[in-house]
């Protein structure tokens, strides 16, 4: 479970990279696009995006504290 976790956050987190990506070199919202403007299903995506955000900090930042090397 904890790794379909990580992988799923990671990717959504990699789709809201994207989407901004898209937003500022482009004027291009992906999600928008795909979705429509602030629908349910868009706030739901926005929604998850961010959780997805914090879950990605806090498990990579769980990771590198297990393997840091003290001198």
């Amino acid at each position: 479970m904890h790794k379909f976790l990580k992988i799923t956050s990671y990717f959504l987190v990699l789709l809201g990279a994207l989407n901004w990506g898209l937003v500022g070199l482009f004027d291009f919202n992906l999600v928008e696009f795909m979705l429509g403007d602030m629908t349910l299903l868009a706030r739901l995506v926005y929604s998850l995006i961010g959780i997805s955000a914090v879950v990605a900090a806090v498990t990579g930042h769980m990771y590198e504290k297990r393997y840091c090397i003290e001198e």
